[in-house]
């Protein structure tokens, strides 16, 4: 009760000093034409010349409002017809030669110049769709919304040339109205802003000004008008696919074909529809591996696109993780406890990921700023098999049933900075398989002068097992200070040690209360020295849920800056202050371990990216205070641009921890050894990049990481108080971890949407234990390629059909 009495305060004050923002608004008219130009980035077509003009840009990095140099104007005109958006970009330049336009992937801007423009169909200050050229002809596309950013894994089709002369260079763009959402009217009035970057200069200018000391770069949009009488189109379009899989491992080999079908429709003006029926995930990228020695599992960001696209609503809350779907079986750890209990059992196969059947998804926002997204995806029953070694009896186990994974949002969005909005995640596994459904109810509010915010959420978890149920709650509150060189956020966190999120969410912990808080400072203009520069103080309390259980603190203090001559560096110094109680490293509900306060430092620095030949540099350092356990890391990572078709990198970073202390393993009386030992880690990563042009490149991604630990013989017991006492405890825990993965990649864009795709992977997953093991480099790489390898070769052919193309190809026929 007393937490919702101070919301109501917060939001009575917060609102009861709002006041009303002035900015400026530019508007551009597009022109109807009735013969589409051609899209051949040359500007000759006549409509061009009876089109209104879009100028007099100003500068957004590194300043704040500049006008753009007399040498490097910009002008943009607007056309559509019923079908499409046709839009001319002139960057004029008074040294072309000097653009810089390197060849890369869809989506990535590379070392070169760029001319955007982003649209606002419902123009609701908050939602974008940006639609990107290079000047190397490299398209990007996003979906931006304050709550996600800047989504690059949103895509649509739409088509694009670039041409140079004496003059600059130049963009012409086709953007079919199925790439947009909006709804039917006879007038529109839609958002916009257009923007060019210079990658020579590191400039970057847009046509309506934005003011970067307040609110969100959606917020500043002008408008464009003239748009008549044009109907939204039918939004299908159809991709199959098929997929011939080789795999090889320890000479065991096999062969696969996938057919399947990738899925986009319109249900409505402003709401779309995927689905992937009998997806295939074979060349989603592979994940970098660590030795985790922790009490939480690793996070690996999603790959796969499916997951990816258009997720920004799906995303509101934080309770979707989608590496759930697919991923490790519910009870994949059980069929270790079975052999171990058992006699005379061993493991034939327990499968470490679920095949997804099939998965749809609908998201989409309305005229009104009401947000739906809804995703759907079922899994196959995963089974593993046991076998008895004196019978050869083999039997089999399901360790995950077929099981329904669900989201449910909506979101209602107002004032062009706020929103309210509900979640639900829901996991329902057949029979008596553990069940979970999520809850939450969350809200984002900020004045009118976008200078303050508020903004939190509360969630209700449920998990039913064995046939009972347990509800926990979790809550975020937070006000922060949004405007000016000067900033601040305060905050409050909380779970109860019920609260559980993790079927289909991604959760460290529970049962705790955080109280946080930063103050910072950033300019917005360059200064005599540098472009940009930010410092700041982040600290934080931590309890457990019961207020009265005080489990530690931390301090951040972080300074970045970069200068005139685009060399970037900065640092940061975290420290605790006294023992910290950990209740997680003992792996046993209730105890806890007292950790020595501890003090770290990390400094980078980052050449000019301007460059043919780049690196950054990073070193870092700790210590726990009042023991002997300490650590420092360094890591080297130098880029060389060939040309603009060739790149080249390499990243070499190492960590030492020297008498590091840590948990071993639990005895059968319940006694939670930890353990004296030195752990390094050493990642050595290359890549290159061949680009053929802006549809076509062949790339290599290499990947090894060592992780040798040697305990010291000397291990402790872990007291009821936290405490550590010194134990005769024996046993042998030494490591050696290696993971190593190589991927080349060959991609061939034939049309816009259709690809080909060629793969080839080889990989290595070795995990030993033992005091034997050599802890030496050179051995360690002799001794890695007598273990199993695996090979994979995989062709994947991908076909886009457009209903609308298809059916204007199927009239030109008849």
């Amino acid at each position: 009760m007393k937490n919702i009495f101070l919301f109501i305060f917060i939001f009575s004050f917060f609102f009861a000093f709002s006041q009303d923002e002035t900015r400026i608004i530019k508007e551009i008219k597009a022109t109807r034409t009735l013969k589409p130009p051609k899209i051949d980035g040359i500007l000759d077509d006549h409509v061009w010349y009876t089109s209104k003009t879009a100028s007099e840009f100003v500068m957004l990095e590194p300043g704040n409002g500049d006008p753009e140099p007399e040498d490097q104007k910009t002008e943009v005109k607007i056309l559509y017809d019923d079908n499409a958006i046709y839009v001319a970009g002139y960057m004029y330049d008074s040294n072309p030669d000097n653009i810089l336009k390197q060849l890369t992937a869809r989506d990535n801007f590379g070392n070169s110049d760029s001319f955007g423009i982003t649209l606002n169909p419902n123009n609701d200050g908050q939602n974008e769709f940006w639609f990107i050229v290079t000047a190397a002809g490299v398209q990007i596309d996003a979906q931006v919304s304050p709550s996600n950013g800047e989504d690059l894994s949103w895509s649509e089709v739409w088509y694009s040339k670039i041409s140079f002369d004496d003059k600059g260079w130049y963009v012409e763009m086709k953007l079919p109205y199925s790439a947009l959402r909006f709804s039917k009217e006879e007038v529109y009035t839609w958002g916009i802003n257009l923007f060019r970057g210079i990658e020579k200069e590191k400039e970057l200018y847009v046509w309506n000004p934005i003011d970067k000391t307040k609110g969100q770069s959606t917020q500043y949009t002008g408008i464009l008008t003239g748009i008549e009488n044009i109907k939204p189109p039918i939004r299908l379009s159809l991709a199959p696919f098929a997929t011939f899989i080789y795999d090889n491992y320890d000479d065991d080999s096999s062969t696969d074909f996938v057919f399947g079908l990738d899925l986009k429709y319109g249900i409505t003006d402003n709401f779309t529809l995927f689905a992937t029926l009998i997806p295939d995930f074979s060349q989603t990228g592979f994940d970098n591996i660590t030795l985790n020695l922790g009490p939480f599992e690793q996070r690996f960001d999603e790959q796969r696109q499916f997951f990816i696209e258009g997720a920004d609503l799906l995303n509101k809350g934080n309770l979707f993780f989608s590496r759930r779907i697919g991923n490790r079986p519910v009870d994949h750890d059980d069929i270790y406890d079975i052999v171990d209990e058992g006699e005379n059992l061993e493991i034939v196969n327990n499968p470490t990921e679920v095949d997804v059947l099939n998965a749809i998804k609908i998201t989409g926002r309305s005229k009104k700023g009401l947000g739906l997204a809804v995703l759907n995806a079922i899994t196959k029953e995963t089974k593993a098999s046991i076998k008895d070694t004196i019978t050869g009896e083999e039997t089999k186990i399901i360790t995950e049933p077929i099981a329904n994974y669900n989201v449910f949002v909506i979101d209602q969005e107002f004032n062009k900075n706020s929103s309210v909005g509900f979640v639900n995640t829901n996991v329902l596994r057949e029979g008596s398989f553990r069940d979970a459904n999520v809850s939450s109810l969350l809200f984002k509010l900020a004045n009118k002068d976008n200078s303050y915010q508020i903004r939190g959420d509360a969630s209700s978890s449920t998990v039913r097992e064995d046939k009972e149920n347990t509800t926990g709650f979790a809550s975020n509150l937070r006000f922060s200070k949004t405007k000016g060189n000067v900033r601040f956020d305060v905050g409050h966190q909380f779970a109860d040690a019920k609260y559980d999120k993790n079927d289909l969410g991604y959760q460290r912990r529970n049962n705790y209360n955080y109280f946080s808080g930063n103050v910072n400072y950033r300019i917005f203009k360059p200064t005599k020295h540098f472009n940009s520069f930010s410092t700041g103080l982040w600290a934080s309390y931590h309890t457990r849920a019961d207020l009265s259980v005080y489990t530690g603190n931390h301090f951040n203090l972080f300074a970045r800056a970069t200068t005139k001559k685009q060399v970037s560096f900065g640092g940061r110094i975290g420290f605790n202050i006294g023992k910290q109680k950990d209740f997680f490293e003992p792996r046993t509900d209730g105890r806890f371990w007292l950790e020595n306060p501890e003090s770290n430092i990390n400094l980078w620095f980052s050449s000019d990216d301007r460059k043919k030949l780049i690196f950054g540099v990073n070193v870092g350092g700790g210590m726990y205070h009042g023991i002997d356990e300490y650590e420092y890391s360094f890591g080297f990572s130098p880029i060389y641009r060939l040309n603009d078709k060739i790149q080249f990198g390499y990243s070499f970073d190492i960590e030492k921890d020297f008498n590091e202390i840590g948990y071993v393993t639990t005895l059968s009386d319940d006694t939670i050894i930890f353990g004296k030992r030195d752990k390094n880690e050493i990642e050595n990563s290359l890549s290159g990049k061949y680009s053929f042009n802006d549809r076509s490149s062949i790339s290599l991604a290499f990947r090894h990481y060592w992780s040798p630990v040697a305990y010291q013989d000397q291990y402790y017991k872990l007291e009821e108080n936290g405490e550590l006492s010194e134990n005769e405890y024996t046993g042998d825990h030494d490591i050696n971890f290696n993971s190593w993965n190589l991927d080349l990649r060959y991609i061939w864009e034939f049309a816009r949407g259709s690809q080909l795709i060629a793969l080839y992977r080889n990989s290595i997953l070795n995990y030993e234990v033992g005091s034997s093991i050599d802890q030496d480099f050179s051995d360690n790489i002799s001794n890695l390629f007598d273990q199993p390898f695996g090979h994979s070769v995989s062709l994947k052919f991908i076909y886009y059909l457009d209903y609308n193309r298809t059916k204007s190809w199927v009239k030109s026929k008849t």
